[in-house]
């Protein structure tokens, strides 16, 4: 049986999940080893599953959350764009038929206090 997500509109359901419990263990899976994430320029990109998974956590506050509501999937064999109101992403299904973010381009109008 296949654990994690079973379509790329799950993935960003369980994305949105560990986000909102802020669970950095259910978010490392949700991506491929050498994944992409940027959420929002040169300062704010991580590439693999435990550099992102500290970019997230430092997104997690009160005035910011991610809610999965993906417009469109387009998908082609085991490769999908996903766009969504809050980010786009290209996901890939791995041998064990898991679907998982390679690149994700995380839409976050936040301001730090450096950047205001």
């Amino acid at each position: 049986m296949t654990q994690g997500a079973r379509t790329p509109e799950e993935l960003d359901a369980l994305f949105e999940d560990a986000f909102v419990l802020r669970d950095p263990a259910a978010l490392g899976p949700l991506f491929e080893a050498r994944a992409l994430l940027d959420a929002g320029g040169p300062a704010r990109e991580a590439r693999g599953r435990e550099q992102i998974t500290l970019l997230v956590s430092t997104l997690w506050s009160p005035h910011f959350t991610y809610v999965a509501d993906p417009r469109r999937v387009v998908q082609a064999h085991d490769l999908a764009l996903v766009l969504a109101v809050q980010g786009t992403s290209v996901v890939r299904r791995g041998a064990d038929g898991a679907w998982r973010y390679a690149i994700s381009l995380l839409a976050n109008d936040r301001q730090t206090k450096e950047e205001q």
